[in-house]
C-alpha cells in the first residue's frame, strides 16, 4: 500500500538540492508540505492532511541525518590544486588516437606537465596544461575539434588508502562541489586520487567546499 511516507520519499529522492537543504537545516517543513501536497494528492487519489506531510517530512529528514552520519570523508589525505588548464574536445575518428600519440612527444611530465584522455564512443577529451594548447591545436588541426575551454584548474583529493571500491565516494564529494553552484567540466577518478576539473574563478570556493568536508585536510598544494 502506497502511503504519504512512500511519495514524499520518491519525491524527495529525485530532488537532491531539497536533500542538501534539509542536511543544512535550512528547510520549512510547513511550507515544502504546502509545496508538494498537490503532488502527492495526485499521487495517492485522495486529499491528505498538512499535519501528516509535516510528519512525513520530519521522519525523512531524521533518516537523512542518520545516513549523513554514517558517511566517513576521513579517508581523504590531501587537496591538491594545478593551475593553468587547457581542455580540448574532439570528435573521434579513424586518425585521432594516431595523432594523440603525436601529442604525447610533446609533454614535459618532468616538470609538471599534464596529459589526460578520456575516450568515448563518439568523443575524445583531452586535459593539459595552457602553455601546450597552441601545440597542440596545430597537430589536431586535421581532426573535428568541437571544444577548447580555457583558464580551468585540477583541484583533487587524494586517498590515504585505497576506498575506490566505496559505494557513494563520487556522490558525497560531487553534491558538496554542485551545493556550491560550481561547474565540473570532468572528473578523474583513479586507485588513489579524485579530480575534478573546473573553472579558475569558481577554485578558492570549491576549496573551500572540500576543506569543510574533508577535516582535517593536510595541505594545499599548487603545482600550476
Amino acid at each position: 500500500m502506497v502511503t504519504i511516507s512512500h511519495v514524499v520519499q520518491d519525491i524527495l529522492n529525485k530532488q537532491v538540492f531539497l536533500q542538501e537543504a534539509i542536511n543544512h537545516n535550512i528547510v520549512s517543513f510547513n511550507k515544502l508540505a504546502e509545496n508538494i501536497k498537490p503532488e502527492i494528492e495526485k499521487e495517492l487519489g485522495k486529499r491528505v492532511k498538512h499535519n501528516a506531510i509535516v510528519m512525513a517530512l520530519r521522519r525523512y529528514a531524521e533518516r537523512l541525518e542518520t545516513k549523513k552520519e554514517k558517511v566517513s570523508l576521513n579517508y581523504f589525505g590531501e587537496i591538491l590544486l594545478k593551475t593553468d588548464i587547457c581542455y580540448i574536445v574532439i570528435e573521434e575518428s579513424e586518425t585521432s588516437i594516431r595523432t594523440i600519440q603525436r601529442l604525447y612527444d610533446e609533454i614535459d611530465f618532468k616538470h609538471g606537465g599534464i596529459f589526460n584522455i578520456m575516450q568515448g564512443n563518439y568523443e575524445i577529451s583531452i586535459i593539459t596544461n595552457q602553455k601546450y594548447k597552441n601545440k597542440f591545436l596545430d597537430l589536431l588541426s586535421e581532426e573535428n575539434i568541437l571544444k577548447v575551454v580555457d583558464d580551468l584548474v585540477v583541484i583533487s583529493l587524494t586517498y590515504s588508502k585505497d576506498f575506490s571500491s566505496t559505494p557513494g565516494i563520487l556522490y558525497n564529494v560531487s553534491r558538496f562541489i554542485a551545493w556550491e553552484n560550481i561547474n565540473i567540466y570532468n572528473i578523474l577518478n583513479t586507485p588513489k586520487e579524485l579530480a575534478f576539473i573546473i573553472s579558475k574563478k569558481d577554485a578558492m570556493s570549491c576549496y573551500n567546499a572540500l576543506e569543510r568536508m574533508v577535516k582535517p585536510v593536510k595541505n594545499l598544494q599548487n603545482t600550476g
